[in-house]
């Protein structure tokens, strides 16, 4: 069975139990407690050298990081669903809008970034959140201007890759008080995302470490 280290509220790691729910692929969860440095740990750090999740084990002992790595490689060994179309333009539109939540959005709203700012540059709870407020908008609204209209996701009628980047975006824009009112097309996909089971079991409260 394939093994993932994630914490409950990790955007990153929520991608990755929505592609391997939707997939149908039994894993268990193992818990790494990011605010307790947990990622820290000599034995995680040997699997995981960036020091954050998720982490995937497979059933050899050989271990996948970075979570768009860890979906394209569900979806070279169990391709249906397929989290990408086959044509080359529409492959590369997902691709573009699952990267602007992955590449322009989170890394600089993660946990690790924010607490440096807080405790190297002197910023407050209050300019912490205003932060993570403006850079969420600000990437959502380039997502949502990338989309077609008419699907009831984003680029399709099923969920694709970037759908499974951009519902767990929407939970931390939710989280931190983003004002939503700009993105009605997304809320729209969240919803319809939130109906499946996949989506569904996936979500942080419904994780076994979540507090």
């Amino acid at each position: 069975m394939l093994t993932l280290y994630s914490y409950w509220r990790s955007t990153t790691s929520y991608r990755v139990r929505v592609a391997l729910n939707l997939k149908g692929l039994p894993y268990r969860t193992v818990p790494v407690d990011l605010v307790a440095g947990a990622q820290r740990a000599p034995d995680y750090v040997a699997q995981n050298p960036i020091k954050g999740v998720p982490t995937l084990l497979l059933e050899d002992g050989r271990a996948l990081t970075q979570s768009l790595a860890i979906m394209a490689y569900l979806d070279d060994i169990a391709p249906d669903p397929a989290l990408l179309p086959e044509d080359a333009f529409q492959r590369a539109q997902v691709l573009a809008a699952a990267q602007v939540i992955a590449t322009d959005i989170h890394p600089i709203n993660n946990l690790k970034v924010v607490s440096r700012l807080k405790t190297q540059h002197g910023l407050t709870a209050d300019e912490g959140t205003e932060w993570m407020r403006h850079w969420i908008a600000e990437g959502l609204q380039a997502y949502q201007a990338l989309l077609p209209t008419g699907p009831a996701f984003s680029f399709a009628d099923v969920p694709l890759l970037c759908d499974l980047c951009l519902v767990p975006q929407l939970y931390n824009a939710h989280r931190w008080g983003v004002d939503m009112t700009p993105f009605a097309r997304l809320l729209d996909i969240e919803q319809q995302a939130l109906r499946l089971p996949a989506f569904d079991a996936a979500r942080p409260e419904n994780q076994p470490d979540a507090n």
